[in-house]
């Protein structure tokens, strides 16, 4: 058997990921770490930066995203050392204390940044503060978060009626509410939560379904009053409060790691142990799904770090069989869809999967995106209002498919590419650093 030639072209500012697959096949074989949870390394820089004392984070995700939280709140008066994996320190300056910068705040790529960050600017009274992005985030809807800010008194303004950023906000004191979300999102809860950190009295958000916990998780680590109604979807918190600084040891991400599950499922003969992988339960919907479908999934070492449950990861190859998914599902897996789409173009039989319309506002609209981009590269599917249908079992041949610059995308189509017949180029894969800056070369080493 030969290896793969993966080879990552370098010499343009959008570079280009090339895969040719030896008609003779290979396997992937190996024991690797993942980055950091890009969505808990976000959390533990800002609790860290409104926090009393000092926090101490271990595996850090060196991606783009918290990059991008660091440079915000080191703006905003925090002391955040040199980001690394081992060990950063953040001296807080305490709960209602950030400083009015003297520029606009740059979010980059970031949603979570950006989102999460307009809560506790606008509980900051007497303080102006303007937030921007990227070209991909300045399109991403924020009036998701700016309503219920508004409804607790922030004074924002931006583009479309404050729903397009850039944003202005001039900090206000806020009153607590109680509200009722139309969607199940991390970002709009952890928003509201953190806005209510600094409003007297009690500030509750209720969900639809479920979303990710690591805001609830890490605030009570960090001493805020919080209350969790799971019958109802509600968490509560309880203002103002005080924050003291911790010692954060951030899980590997199971969005990263999702991209080596399904590439060992889909490639024959493979097996690849994954180390140190968050398993928060609301974040398993990725795990649940593959082992729907037949995946040779099994987790071993379980533990609890810091708070968060945490396994390693060990997955062969195995002949995966098709299924439906939606409801309550969705939320736990929103951004592995992706490359769930690409583990059911290997599938038998045809998988639907349905009430994942929030994939329209991601860095991408990525059902759009991947269902032109896998029909480039042969497979049938067709795209759905809120999801996609795909009939596995179509042989993939090589083509030239583009990320979008969206790094979900881009290294889903890289795992598609390896049981792509012939070379298959990948545009603008630089975005795959935006979460997973080693993604490239861990892909060179597990392949055999």
């Amino acid at each position: 058997m030969e290896r793969p030639v993966i080879a990552l072209n370098t010499n343009t500012p959008q570079q280009s990921l090339t895969i040719h697959r030896p008609p003779s096949g290979f396997s992937l074989r190996g024991t690797i770490r993942v980055p950091g949870d890009k969505s808990i390394s976000h959390r533990a820089l800002m609790l860290g930066a409104i926090a009393e004392g000092e926090t101490r984070i271990q595996g850090l995700l060196l991606g783009e995203d918290p990059r991008s939280t660091a440079a915000c709140f080191r703006a905003l008066g925090a002391d955040i050392t040199e980001l690394n994996s081992e060990l950063v320190q953040v001296q807080g300056i305490g709960l209602g204390n950030l400083q009015e910068p003297l520029d606009v705040l740059q979010a980059g790529n970031s949603g979570t940044t950006l989102r999460l960050m307009l809560g506790l600017l606008a509980a900051h009274p007497g303080r102006f503060f303007t937030v921007t992005g990227d070209a991909s985030l300045r399109r991403r809807p924020m009036s998701r978060v700016v309503q219920p800010l508004q409804q607790m008194g922030a004074q924002i303004w931006g583009r479309h009626n404050a729903s397009l950023a850039p944003l202005a906000i001039q900090g206000q004191v806020l009153q607590p509410i109680h509200y009722h979300s139309p969607i199940a999102s991390a970002q709009v809860k952890s928003c509201i939560l953190l806005a209510g950190l600094m409003a007297t009295g009690e500030t509750t958000v209720t969900e639809p379904v479920l979303s990710r916990d690591h805001s609830e998780r890490m605030l009570q680590a960090f001493g805020a009053k919080l209350a969790i109604d799971h019958a109802t979807h509600s968490v509560t918190v309880t203002g103002p409060a005080r924050l003291t600084g911790q010692t954060v040891i951030v899980p590997g991400d199971i969005s990263s790691a999702a991209f080596w599950l399904v590439a060992a499922a889909i490639v024959p003969n493979s097996e690849l142990s994954i180390e140190n992988v968050g398993v928060n339960p609301t974040r398993t919907g990725i795990l649940e799904s593959l082992e729907r479908m037949g995946a040779d999934i099994m987790r071993e070492n379980e533990r609890v770090v810091a708070g968060e449950p945490v396994a390693d990861l060990r997955v062969r190859s195995s002949t995966l069989q098709a299924a439906e998914f939606g409801g309550e599902l969705i939320p736990r897996m929103i951004d592995e869809i992706p490359i769930l789409a690409v583990a059911a173009a290997f599938a038998q039989g045809t998988t639907v999967i349905r009430d994942a319309q929030e994939l329209r506002v991601k860095e991408s609209d990525r059902l759009a995106v991947m269902a032109s981009q896998l029909q480039r590269l042969g497979a049938r599917l067709a795209e759905l209002p809120d999801g996609l249908e795909i009939t596995g079992g179509v042989p993939l041949k090589g083509a030239e498919v583009d990320s979008h610059t969206d790094h979900r995308i881009a290294m889903s189509l890289a795992i598609a590419a390896l049981n792509a017949q012939g070379t298959t180029t990948i545009q603008q894969a630089e975005a795959a650093a935006i979460s997973y800056p080693d993604f490239v070369t861990t892909l060179q080493q597990v392949c055999h």
